[in-house]
């Protein structure tokens, strides 16, 4: 079976299914490779049924070509696991997505019901379709061998679950488990970026969390725990304890529900969610605005560090609060003030455009990352 590291077979099939190649000329035009190597990896997709020959296309000088196309081989899904409610998906074999459902899930009923409770859905996709994988985003941190999550919040019943291996006796085909704000780095980045260069996705919601995408790919870390910047200790946010055991860290200056807790401190007892403090913001209540901008400033910070450090091409905000332009801009002033020239010179820091599909659409890029899957 190829390798995903030697002219994957995957960005073959991306290319076909976007339109951006046809033909095996093209295909190594835009993959830089040599026509040989094309040759043999669409050879062993046609083999697999993956991809089919549809007749000629246009000579240029030469022999016509023959067009690739396709195949009807299958497909992949998805699903964002989230507190109150899941998002599943259904790709392409490109990793399109073609279909999206959500459902109501309870985390604190345990992994076995709120599974199955996807899994029904899965079935209900994968009628008529021959699955070729799955990918599942988890709102924790999460043991990639094992498809198990570890220490998360909220999860009663979770901790130490191989949630992978429980998919796979179900479904039958290969399962890759991650977190969610992995799977939105590179789902984001992926669409944005392409298969190559380096940025820095942070989900700024709620919560805060981020992904770190190095050379088109996730990188986790010596234990997975790679761009948490979560509980980056924040100069002058007081003594506020955070979740993690530690004080003044950014998760209690910066996430949306240190923002709620802010504004009822300050008597505004009608506000209970993140929206509301943003939707304040946007009908300018002074102190809801200068509460966003100060929480961009922090996050600002607590990036500039980590920018000057990985020199990222991009780095891209997702989350509700990243709708908010004071927000943005705040994030955006203290990085520019904070970093090196060099660091900042072509540095793009934008909202994200992949939106709430994006942990979708990386689960699907993972997924079709993995050795075991027929297109990798």
């Amino acid at each position: 079976m190829p390798s995903p590291d030697d002219a994957p077979t995957r960005r073959i099939v991306e290319l076909i299914a976007t339109g951006a190649a046809r033909s095996r000329t093209e295909i190594a035009t835009a993959l830089g490779v040599a026509p040989s190597t094309v040759g043999i990896r669409v050879q062993s997709l046609l083999d697999a049924g993956i991809l089919r020959e549809a007749g000629e296309g246009t000579s240029r000088g030469g022999r016509r070509p023959r067009v690739l196309q396709l195949a009807e081989a299958g497909t992949i899904l998805t699903a964002d696991l989230g507190g109150g409610h899941a998002r599943i998906g259904r790709h392409t074999l490109g990793g399109a997505l073609d279909r999206i459902e959500t459902i109501a899930i309870d985390l604190s009923e345990g992994p076995k019901r709120t599974l199955e409770r996807v899994s029904e859905v899965f079935d209900r996709f994968a009628e008529n379709a021959s699955v070729r994988a799955i990918g599942v985003g988890l709102p924790g941190p999460v043991v990639v061998e094992t498809g198990s999550v570890e220490q998360p919040s909220r999860m009663p019943g979770w901790p130490g679950f191989r949630v992978g291996e429980h998919l796979i006796a179900r479904h039958e085909v290969p399962v890759i488990v991650d977190n969610d704000a992995n799977l939105a780095a590179l789902g984001e980045h992926t669409s944005q970026l392409g298969g190559d260069g380096h940025s820095i996705t942070v989900k700024a919601g709620t919560a805060i969390g981020s992904g770190i995408i190095v050379d088109g790919r996730v990188h986790r870390g010596a234990t997975g725990a790679a761009g948490d910047i979560t509980h980056t200790r924040i100069d002058g946010s007081g003594d506020i304890p955070c979740s993690c055991g530690n004080t003044g860290c950014l998760e209690t200056v910066a996430s949306g529900a240190s923002l709620v807790r802010q504004m009822r401190e300050r008597g505004h007892e009608a506000v209970h969610t993140t929206e509301d403090v943003l939707a304040l913001a946007r009908d300018a209540d002074p102190e809801a605005t200068t509460l966003v901008r100060t929480a961009g400033t922090h996050l600002g910070q607590a990036l500039s560090g980590v920018v000057n450090f990985f020199n990222p091409h991009a780095v891209f905000l997702t989350g509700s609060m990243s709708g908010s332009e004071p927000f943005l801009a705040a994030v955006r002033s203290r990085v520019y003030e904070a970093c090196h020239p060099l660091v900042t010179q072509t540095l793009r820091i934008e909202a994200a455009r992949t939106g709430a599909d994006a942990i979708l659409l990386g689960a699907a890029r993972l997924a079709m990352d993995r050795p075991e899957m027929p297109v990798a």
